[in-house]
């Protein structure tokens, strides 16, 4: 592989990590407000079940649902009935291992920058339209400079190994 070759792949990695951190940052953010807005929706009046000019909603209770324990009530249960050798098991499990890891670390040199092109590569080959991803584009990158100013982290990094 040639050393231009190399380089197009990390600017890829750059690229993809960039449009990577705003869309992550937003995915976390919609999942914590999903259970708050459902929980914050009170169905008791209306018998459990609301139905509206352009929504609906039904509370469903199942009752008699199995679940399996955590790994953590599993143990407690264990050493109750088995103190010796909970305590046994305990000690394995809080017991540290070494392990050998490999970090990819990546980025652009101060200075230097990714083009247009760069990201919306990135963006197309992961399914968006061109006219879609040239949409998308400036906002994401407003988003991903504001992101990195906060941060103040030019390196990045991935676990690949």
């Amino acid at each position: 592989m040639t050393s231009q070759e190399i380089e197009k792949q990390i600017i890829e990695l750059v690229a993809t990590e960039r449009i990577y951190r705003p869309i992550s940052s937003i995915e976390g953010k919609l999942k914590r407000m999903r259970p708050k807005l459902a929980k914050a929706i009170e169905l008791t009046e209306h018998k459990q079940k609301f139905k509206g000019d352009r929504a609906y909603a039904k509370v469903q209770i199942i009752d008699n649902t199995k679940k399996a324990r955590t790994l953590k009530e599993a143990v407690n249960e264990f050493a109750n009935k088995y103190p010796k050798q909970g305590e046994i098991l305990q000690k394995i499990i809080d017991r540290t291992r070494k392990v050998k890891e490999s970090n990819l670390y990546f980025g652009v040199y101060e200075g230097c920058r990714l083009t247009a092109d760069d990201y919306l590569g990135v963006m197309t080959n992961m399914g968006f339209t061109e006219a879609t991803a040239s949409r998308l584009y400036p906002e994401l990158m407003n988003i991903s400079h504001k992101m990195a100013r906060k941060k103040q982290d030019s390196e990045r990094s991935i676990l690949i190994g």
